[in-house]
Order: C-alpha cells, then structure tokens, then sequence
C-alpha cells in the first residue's frame, strides 16, 4: 500500500522527466530523421502516442521489474490491488503530463525549424560588415550559423558567397500583421467607410463575404513579398467569426505550409468582430487553437465586448485549456484602456502566465497622466507583459524608449496592409522601423538603431522565436544591403542584395528566387 502511494505521488512530479523523454523522440527522433518536414501538429501527435509508452514503461520497472531484491512489503502487493492502482497512476501521471505537453510544445516558443539535409551544402559568406562596422565571414551549416567572425575560413566544400562589404543584418520580424485581410496585388479598393472601429468591422466583414475574398491566395500573395524584402518570419492575426468559421485560418494555414521552408509564420486566431457579442465565437476559437494557431488572439474586452471581466475570464480560460499564449487588441482610449489593462494584469499573475501575453496597440499608455502611466507600466514590466506598436500618426502610442528603460519587450509590427481598414503600408519591415523612428521623433543614429530593434530582435523576443540574431548557433536568416550603417539601412531602404532564410538563399537583388516561390 504505501509503496503503490509513493508510485502515484512520484508519478505526478515526474511527469516533466517523462514529458522530456517524449518530446525528444518526437523532435529529434522522429522529425529529424524520419519526417525533416513534419508540421508541429505532427511532431506533437507523436510526442503524444509516445508519452503513455514511456508511462507504461516506468510502471512495469517500478511495480514489477522492480520486485527482484525488492522489500517484502513491495513483494506482498496482491495482485489483484496493482491492477486498478497502475491504472489510476497512469490516468493521474497521464493528465498531468499532458497538460504540460500543451505547454511545453504549444507555448510561445515555437521556431518552425528549416532542418538541414543532404542535398542542402553549407555556404560561406565572405566580405561582410556587422552592424557596428566590423568586417567579418559567416560560416552556415545546415540551417544554422556555425562560426561568425574576422578570422573564419570556409570548411571543405562550401559554396562561396561574396557579400561584396554589404551591411550584415539578421532576418526581419514582422510582429503583428493581417495577411488573411490584404488586397495586395489586387485592384485597388476604393475606400468609403465610416469613421469608428465597428463602422471598419462590419463593411470589411460585408466586403470579403460579398467579394470572395480568397484569403488563402492573398496570405500567399503577400508572404512572397515579405520574404523578398528580407522578412523571415512572422505573426499574423486572422480573423474567427461566426460568419466566415474557420475558412480564413485554414487559408493562412495552407500559406503557412506552402512557406514553411523559408518563412516562419505565427497564427493568432482572432475574433475580428469581438467575442461575446456572437454566441459561438468561443467554441470557433477553440476548434482554430485545435486545428493548428499558435496563438490565442483578443480584442477590446469593454469597449468592443461590453463586458472585460467576463470577456477576458474566457479568454485566459480559453489558452489555459489549449496551453497557448495570447495577443491582444487593446485600443481602448485613456482611462478605460487601463482599466481593461488592470484587469488583464490581474489574470497574467493569477494564472502564471508571465512572457506570455502580448498587448498590441496599447494606446491608453500614450494617453494616461504620468504616475498612473508609470505604476502600470511597472506592473506590465515586472509580469514580463510585452507591447506592439504599430506607430501610428494619429493615435497615442506607448512611450517606446521610457518603456525600454523599464525593462519592457515593446516591438513594432504593421498591421493590415492595404486592405479594407487602410491603404497604406508595405511587407518592408525596413520600412516600417522608418515609420517607426519618425513617430517617436527618432534621428539620432543609436535612435534609429532602436527603430530597427523593433523589427527585429525586439519583436523576435515578443514573439518567442527562438534561436535569433548574429551568432553561432543562430538560425541561419541573414540580410545583405548596400548601407553604411543600420540608420542608413532604416532611412534609405535600399533593395535587398541577399536574402537568407534557414541556411538557404530565398532572394537576391529585391526577387525572390524561383526555390522560394
């Protein structure tokens, strides 16, 4: 009896030591060297099938293979008493380590991998400058860097790549962005909608239902473009209602497939039209997390929803259950934005969800008095809370370099691009840290090298993709451009002379190449 209590308390704890077992054969094992293109979902079914294997396993060791030379007490266990006590360690040791399963692989840490193969030779890259001037070579093996620096020979075999003293810079980020919403390439939309947030709601929900808006071939239109100007990898929000279901998801979804090889996409299911307002909206929402989004998406919880508590309750509910993170909407005005932003707070602590939630627009912090903006933005910092900002004109924005010095991820991001909401914006994220540093009246070089930060390791942080930047051991996304220095390379926007994705040329002089189509 108390030997089959310890087994099912042990169980418990060691589900992590478990779970580690499984997900290791799922990703290395499995994905590695039976499937290299296996999808997330994939890799977490496998990991899944094995977890009970490896549970089985520590049962038999325990209660039988164990017996031998074991203490009488263990070896008086009646049998007919270890039958149903294995099967209530496993039901306990399975649950728990499932429910850390969804975290461990669903949460925000998610690099889909280009995993190096045979036919994928290493390249050298020579006659490069870093961003603080230094000349150097990168040596790239597989998908990744293996060396960086001045004295770097290329290995036996390796493909030779001239920078020709380009500017060195890593892949782009785009942060927060509306790929199932664009029109781009399309005709031009000729824009005659009202003024307030629900008048752009309900003319583009009535604009893609009537027009046929294809959101799969238009997400596909514009990833291109974003690869071709030097992005790499990106977070999309698109839209969940009651209207259209899941068919602007699943159209993301097959753009996310089609581009998994040289760009890294992130779906938030995004309830566009509120969440309380159209019953059914949640149960949407939880088939999209099952169907394969990264991330839980949110939006205006009073204004929008009429109700925050019970909307963002739900909310955190909702990724609990499904072990994701969540982004939010939040432009809320002033006093009423804060107080939707408190009561989001008080959900990160109770629920432990501290560097997973991301605040998108936050525009409230760029209109509160200065001692109860600073008392928030401490709380935001010490819960590890991150900011987007898409640097509008004519909105208030978060306080970009007061939030830096407290500690706060706060990255950029473009949102829609010409589409039914505005006509402007572009896939350059190079673009977009110009905009950036010309809203928060940045012209200092190091200023500028801060608007960069937002398009790139800032937002790489926010968004949880691992294994970023200029470095060994980095996933292999660079970008070559003709400029100076990174102010330079903000302000001009010069082609893109290089695009590396994974270890692979994707673009060269501002095209794409015909592999990355």
């Amino acid at each position: 009896m108390v030997g089959g209590a310890g087994l099912l308390s042990a169980l418990v704890p060691g589900s992590p030591i478990i779970l580690n077992a499984s997900t290791t054969i799922a990703r290395n094992v499995y994905r590695e060297g039976c499937a290299p293109h296996a999808t997330g979902r994939q890799v977490v079914r496998v990991a899944r099938i094995a977890l009970p294997l490896f549970i089985l396993v520590v049962v038999y060791f325990t209660l039988i293979g164990g017996a031998t030379g074991a203490p009488d007490v263990v070896l008086s266990i009646n049998t007919s008493f270890v039958a149903p006590l294995v099967n209530a360690a496993l039901f306990v040791a399975i649950s728990a380590a499932q429910r850390t399963l969804r975290a461990h692989i669903a949460t925000p840490r998610y690099s889909a991998q280009i995993i190096m193969t045979s036919s994928q030779p290493s390249l050298f890259v020579t006659n490069v400058r870093l961003p603080g001037g230094q000349p150097v070579a990168v040596s790239i093996a597989g998908a990744r860097i293996a060396a960086l620096g001045a004295d770097v020979v290329p290995p036996p075999g390796a493909e030779v790549e001239d920078g020709g003293g380009a500017l060195l810079l890593p892949g782009f980020v785009e942060g927060h962005t509306h790929i199932d919403k664009t029109n781009w390439g399309k005709h031009w939309y000729r824009n005659e909608v009202g003024a307030t947030l629900l008048d752009r709601i309900n003319n583009e929900r009535r604009w893609r239902k009537e027009s046929g808006h294809d959101a799969a071939a238009q997400s596909l239109a514009i990833a291109r473009a974003f690869v071709q100007a030097g992005t790499t990898r990106l977070r999309t929000h698109v839209d969940v209602d009651t209207d259209a279901g899941l068919r602007y998801i699943d159209g993301v979804l097959q753009t996310r497939d089609t581009m998994r090889d040289v760009l890294d996409i992130q779906i938030v299911a995004f309830p566009q039209s509120g969440l309380l307002g159209r019953p059914g909206t949640d149960e949407l929402l939880a088939r999209a997390l099952a169907d394969g989004a990264d991330v839980l998406g949110a939006l205006d919880p009073a204004l929008i929803d009429g109700d925050p508590v019970t909307s963002l309750d739900t909310t955190f509910a909702l990724a609990g259950r499904y072990g994701k993170p969540i982004d939010i909407h939040l432009h809320e005005p002033g006093e009423v934005g804060a107080f939707s932003f408190k009561l989001l707070l008080d959900r990160v602590e109770a629920s432990g969800m501290q560097g997973q939630v991301v605040v998108s627009h936050a525009f409230c912090l760029g209109a509160l008095p200065e001692r109860e903006r600073d008392l928030l933005l401490e709380r935001i910092a010490r819960l590890n809370v991150a900011l987007l900002t898409s640097a509008p004109p004519s909105r208030p924005v978060p306080p970009l370099k007061l939030c830096r010095q407290k500690g706060i991820t706060i990255f950029g991001g473009n949102d829609g691009i010409r589409d039914t909401w505005s006509p402007y914006g572009s896939p350059d994220m190079l673009e977009r840290a110009m905009l950036i540093g010309m809203r928060y009246d940045m012209r200092r070089d190091d200023e500028l090298e801060i608007a960069f930060d937002c398009v790139s390791t800032a937002a790489a942080r926010g968004c949880g993709f691992d294994d970023y930047g200029l470095h060994a051991g980095a996933r292999a996304d660079l970008v070559l451009v003709d400029a100076e220095t990174v102010a330079q390379a903000v302000v001009a926007r010069p082609k893109r002379k290089l695009v590396m994705s994974g270890g692979r040329i994707v673009a060269r002089d501002g095209e794409l190449i015909a592999a990355a189509r």
